[in-house]
């Protein structure tokens, strides 16, 4: 099967809405434990089946909050 560009520009920005733990602390300079639990208080984490998976959009906009002004 043949992929045009835009198809895997599209499946990159899907893959990148979710991240796992170890993926997301590193891409936002976090330790795993604070990436965790800033994740939970931010109601950005999905688990299916035993794949837990962060929405980084929630996470990004919960973190919007403590932006210094």
């Amino acid at each position: 099967m043949c992929y045009s560009g835009k198809d895997n520009e599209t499946a990159g920005k899907a893959a990148a809405r979710f991240v796992r733990y170890r993926a997301g602390a590193e891409r936002y300079g976090l330790g795993m434990t604070k990436f965790q639990e800033l994740a939970k208080k931010a109601n950005a984490v999905y688990k299916v089946d035993k794949v837990v998976l962060v929405n980084c959009e929630l996470f990004e906009r919960y973190l919007e909050a403590f932006r210094l002004k």
